[in-house]
């Protein structure tokens, strides 16, 4: 057992692409908590989606062990994401923390993200260590980052440390003064009974839930008894241990220290993040906990057979206990039938848990587009908030809709700021404030609604500079949106889930481009299929995918040629006959690509 002033506890913050799980690995390589034989890229980044994508989706707790003069540290790290899409994951790794790394690339210097995550630190007062990373790159710019980087944090450059993640320059020096920096953690109750808060948690079917905690009081050993202190659910600790990096068996866990309890719950529903695990003897109040995300995407998940409905429900449920920021509900549709009504962090947040349900849970899904919420103000004065564009009312029946928006931190090299001004007219974002930083480059303060940004914003952003944009938002209040429901129609009947709310002055556009995309992505049927768009009560645009022919008269030699036509003319009939009782079945792969943007 450590003493608590040998302990240090810290986690690595930054915009995305910026080598937090780069620098990972080498602090796993430099205390030796893996062997340089079993050394791999991307190490904490345990998930298939991580290792494939190239970014990181989930915290990841480790215990490193590292001598300073003469002194063994216990050092407990969480490596966390960088997308804003999982900025909720950030803000619970802070609280089990007294120190935070904040990692710039000096190929790229600050970033929009990098503020909103710094002011996280900030507002969870942890010691923030300023280290400018990829220094052994040709593009390096160490100077002007560390310029840069000082006027951010307001401190000196002196203290701003320089590192490469991928060769490990820096890297031993960044660990002690981590040690240096970084206070050890403090109690709250001096020689007090067993209070720990739980910053993450997964599920077992073996072991019930895992909750992963950061103790802040007294130890815990195999065998105590515990309790969930908001869930008022005791059990028995099955198993106590440490993460190096994999889950590792321990004799205990003491004050100051980050671990595992195995609890053997197999219910859903009773663990949450934030719930303090006490033992029985405790006496205190819960910790204050987390504050609730709040989705602002919101997509509808269907089973695409009935018979996997109750499979789905225990898929989302399981997904819940590793992703507590995602929220669902169920639903029904006349259409697809039974199924969930799911609330997002963000678009990639939506791919990300609808392609781990169906990786992890081998299911065949439906996925309606992303809507947000609407509030609409009918003419009778009744107010609702929507949630669904298929409950969305008829036009001649709102006297009022109002949507969120949100406030957009924009950075971008100045010479490309020409190039972004076009796009946000189109996106119908109004710009607030620009400041102009020492390097040539300019930040953007913007305000835009929710539904332009999940327009496509990022993706053309990244495209019109090159890729040296970076952006953050934080969302804002309700404001009068002038928008409308555009339905889709293939062959006259209506798919809710390509239904969506567009802006009223693009809405010709929008029906055009969703056409003319399920027109090339749906498969061609034994008849003449219409797909059309229709918005206001009117059909604004139409396209037909022609029928499969089959050669009805190959087998023919010779003869008159009304023995063809003859043929002809029953391959037509049947096909009318085919038409008038015939329904299109749209492949799930058809709903996947009409969500991903081209």
């Amino acid at each position: 057992m450590k003493e608590i002033r040998h302990i240090r506890n810290f986690s690595i913050i930054a915009h995305i692409d910026h080598g937090k799980s780069t620098l990972a690995d080498r602090l796993l390589e430099v205390t030796g908590t893996i062997e340089k034989r079993k050394m791999k890229e991307q190490v904490l980044d345990s998930m298939e989606l991580e290792r494939e994508r190239g970014i990181t989706i989930k915290m990841q707790p480790v215990r490193m062990l590292y001598t300073h003069e003469g002194v063994e540290y216990e050092l407990n790290l969480i490596d966390t994401p960088g997308h804003i899409d999982f900025s909720y994951e950030v803000s619970r790794a802070q609280k089990a923390v007294e120190g935070a790394i904040l990692l710039v690339d000096a190929t790229q210097g600050v970033q929009a993200q990098t503020l909103t995550t710094l002011q996280m630190a900030k507002d969870a007062k942890l010691v923030i260590i300023p280290v400018v990373n990829k220094i052994d790159s040709p593009l390096a710019r160490v100077a002007e980052t560390k310029k840069e980087l000082s006027h951010t944090l307001g401190c000196s450059e002196d203290e701003i440390l320089a590192v490469s993640g991928k060769t490990g320059d820096g890297v031993s020096d960044l660990l002690k003064e981590v040690i240096k920096r970084v206070p050890s953690p403090k109690t709250e109750y001096a020689g007090g009974e067993f209070r720990s808060l739980v910053f993450d948690f997964q599920y077992s079917n073996h072991r019930g839930v895992v909750v992963y905690v950061r103790v802040f009081d007294g130890t815990i050993k195999k065998g105590d008894q515990l309790v969930f202190k908001v869930a008022d659910k005791k059990f028995t600790a099955l198993e106590v241990g440490i993460f190096s990096p994999e889950e590792t068996p321990v004799e205990s866990l003491s004050a100051g220290e980050t671990g595992y309890i195995v609890t053997g719950i197999k219910e859903a529903g009773v663990v949450s993040v934030g719930d303090t695990v006490a033992s029985v003897r405790d006496p205190h109040p819960p910790f204050p906990g987390y504050m609730q995300p709040k989705p602002v995407v919101w997509a509808s998940v269907y089973p695409e057979s009935q018979d996997s409905f109750n499979f789905l429900r225990l898929a989302l449920q399981k997904l819940k206990l590793s992703d507590a920021a995602f929220s669902f509900e169920e639903e029904s549709s006349g259409v697809l039938g039974r199924g969930f009504r799911c609330g997002f962090l963000g678009v990639l947040h939506l791919e990300i848990i609808t392609e781990r349900l169906r990786r992890e849970f081998n299911l065949q899904l439906i996925v309606t587009l992303p809507s947000i919420t609407y509030k609409i103000v009918y003419k009778n004065g009744k107010e609702e908030m929507i949630y669904s564009p298929n409950k969305f009312p008829e036009d001649h029946l709102i006297s009022a809709i109002h949507e969120p928006w949100v406030s957009v931190r924009l950075i971008a090299p100045a010479d490309y700021i020409s190039n972004i001004m076009p796009a946000l007219f189109v996106h119908e974002a109004t710009v607030i404030a620009t400041e102009n930083f020492s390097d040539n480059r300019t930040e953007l303060k913007i305000e835009m609604p929710l539904r332009e940004l999940m327009r496509n914003f990022f993706d053309e952003i990244k495209s019109l500079t090159s890729g040296y944009a970076s952006i953050s938002y934080e969302m804002g209040g309700l404001r009068e949106a002038d928008v409308v429901k555009l339905d889709m129609l293939v062959a006259d009947e209506l798919v809710p889930a390509f239904s969506r709310i567009v802006s009223r002055r693009r809405v010709n556009e929008e029906a055009e481009a969703a056409v003319e995309k399920l027109y090339k992505i749906l498969p061609r049927q034994l008849f003449a299929t219409k797909v059309q768009g229709k918005a206001a009560g009117r059909i604004i645009s139409s396209r037909t995918i022609s029928a499969m022919r089959k050669d009805v008269t190959g087998y023919l030699y010779g003869g008159d040629i009304s023995r063809k036509k003859k043929l002809w003319q029953q391959q037509k009939e049947g096909k009318k006959r085919l038409k008038e009782n015939a329904k299109v079945t749209i492949p799930p792969d058809v709903f996947l690509k009409m969500i991903k943007s081209e």
